[in-house]
């Protein structure tokens, strides 16, 4: 049954991947099936990485309503839009290599997310307030210097920082794709191989060492995945907060399993149905071209509410 499930999802996928390319299909197929590819292959991407992640991170945290976005990664994101507008002005951060911007913004912050990975999860990942208040606060501080250095800038350099500062699946380079799809394979392979681990550490902590697993160490590779996955597709396209509580949360609905095995490809699988569903309706259907990250952040953060609400009258 979850096989046949997980299969379905996969079947979607391409049936949705074949509408998205050939919607439509005028003019000079060859230009805009490149086009169109390179949107297609940066949804996927984005999205699978995006639920991937999210699974990882709720296990090592043992509670389904946390996600990798909650930690600041969107605002991590911002301050560094910023801080290289500001250093190097508008024509500078312009004329940055796509591939050398990408690889330095994700390396960044997987070093930044593994300090604090590291941090909060010293002891475990059982106080869930202490994630999501160093998270917030995380997040106010770098906001609050994006802040300052934006009030420093003309506001030619400060429509620059504007317009890198939201979710965009539209400027991405072959090198881009190149990279992220590469350091997503190995990324996705190595969840594969700790899934059944992953799915004694879900037990808890005390159980998993009982059972002879070495869980510290697996926690600490667990969140470098983390790290990495959220890092890349976040250089990619920009910040996009809830799509990973979205594509958890309706894998697990979708795939009631606790098999990380399955789990963690389904959240992959719908986290890029989402964008590439979302990204076919307004950009096919209703001719809009940047809505996508505003309805998913919207959605997400309502699904976030509601998931609190259920907690609290469980």
């Amino acid at each position: 049954m979850i096989k046949r499930r997980v299969t379905w999802l996969a079947l979607a996928m391409l049936a949705l991947s074949a509408g998205f390319l050939l919607w439509q299909l005028k003019g000079p197929t060859g230009f805009i099936l490149t086009l169109r590819g390179t949107k297609l292959a940066t949804l996927i991407m984005v999205g699978a990485a995006t639920g991937a992640a999210t699974i990882l991170f709720q296990t090592v945290a043992a509670n389904q309503l946390l996600t990798p976005g909650l930690v600041g990664f969107d605002a991590l994101y911002v301050f560094l839009q910023t801080l290289l507008v500001f250093l190097l002005g508008g024509v500078g951060y312009a004329a940055i290599p796509a591939a050398a911007g990408f690889l330095a913004e994700a390396g960044l912050m997987i070093l930044v997310a593994v300090i604090v990975f590291r941090l909060l999860f010293r002891n475990g990942g059982a106080d869930v307030i202490r994630i999501l208040l160093t998270g917030v606060i995380l997040g106010i501080m770098l906001r609050g210097l994006a802040e300052l250095l934006q009030r420093l800038l003309d506001p030619a350099e400060f429509s620059v920082v504007q317009q890198a500062s939201f979710a965009s699946f539209s400027a991405v380079s072959p090198a881009q794709l190149a990279i992220t799809g590469t350091a997503l394979a190995i990324a996705l392979f190595l969840c594969a191989r700790m899934a059944p681990r992953l799915d004694v550490a879900a037990l808890g902590r005390p159980v998993a060492r009982g059972l002879g697993l070495d869980y510290d160490r697996l926690i600490m590779q667990a969140l470098a995945l983390v790290a990495a996955l959220v890092a890349i597709s976040t250089a990619l396209v920009g910040p996009l907060t809830f799509l990973g509580l979205l594509a958890a949360s309706l894998a697990r609905e979708l795939v009631p399993t606790h098999r990380h095995a399955w789990l963690i490809p389904a959240a992959a699988l719908t986290g890029a149905l989402i964008l590439v569903a979302g990204q076919f309706v307004f950009e096919r259907l209703l001719g809009q071209q940047s809505t996508l990250s505003v309805i998913v952040e919207f959605f997400g953060g309502l699904l976030f509410i509601a998931l609190i609400f259920r907690r609290r009258t469980l």
